[in-house]
Order: structure tokens, then sequence, then C-alpha cells
């Protein structure tokens, strides 16, 4: 069910693959958010710079992926490659989406790199997604 209007918000059987160039764990984690600090230009994952402050997600990207509606899965390198290993050497970071079929390239790292901000990011899913 909806919020407070009483509306149905559509549930789609779809789901987003977040996938970032990024070491899992706390230590790492730990490590990334002073590089992001330290030297943003040089940090690997556009992704994670684009949608994280220096140690949270963003509140409007947590409200944007709370917007749409396909379930969402979010991955480091380490356990997307776990989770799907027939995919060999896609660059990271990116954005994937799987209707059923496996999954499908929504936004490629060439993509992502040049995005200069988080609503340009929002655009283009949002463009992608046909919701634009």
């Amino acid at each position: 069910m909806g919020g407070d209007s009483g509306t149905c918000r559509r549930v789609s059987a779809d789901r987003l693959l977040f996938v970032y160039n990024a070491h899992e764990g706390l230590g790492h984690a730990l490590l990334d958010a002073v590089h992001k600090m330290v030297a943003p230009a040089s940090y690997p994952c556009s992704l994670c710079a684009l949608t994280y402050g220096s140690v949270a997600m963003k509140r409007a990207w947590k409200a944007f992926l709370a917007s749409l509606p396909q379930s969402k899965a979010f991955y480091h390198r380490e356990d997307f490659a776990r989770a799907y290993p027939a995919i060999g050497d896609l660059a990271l970071p990116a954005i994937l989406i799987d209707r059923g079929g496996g999954p499908e390239l929504l936004v490629a790292a060439a993509e992502l790199d040049p995005l200069p901000d988080l609503p340009a990011l929002i655009a283009l899913l949002d463009a992608r997604l046909g919701r634009a």
C-alpha cells in the first residue's frame, strides 16, 4: 500500500544492481572515506563519490531510490563477482538492470565517470528508466 494518500505505488519485478568500484569490508570503507576527503579527484569510484558523502548515503539519492518501483541491490566489486561470475570484465562502477533474464548494463563506467553531480546521475537514470 502507499502512504497517507491512499494510493498504491506500482512495484516492478525489475531489479537495479548498483556495483561500486570499491572493496568490501569496514577497513576499506574507512580508507575510502579518507581518500574521498583528502584526494577526491583521484577516488576510483565515481558512483560512490556521486551518491555518498564521507560516510553516509546522500539524502537526495536515498529519496530518489525510494521513488523507484524496482527492487535494488548494492554490490562491492568482490561480492558482485561472487554473485555474477559469468559477467567477467565489467568496467566498474556500473548500474545494471535485471528484467528476469539476467543483468543488462544500464549505465556504464564511461558514462558515470564524467557526471558532474548527483542531479546529473538522477536525470540520466530517469531517462534510462523511461521516467524523464
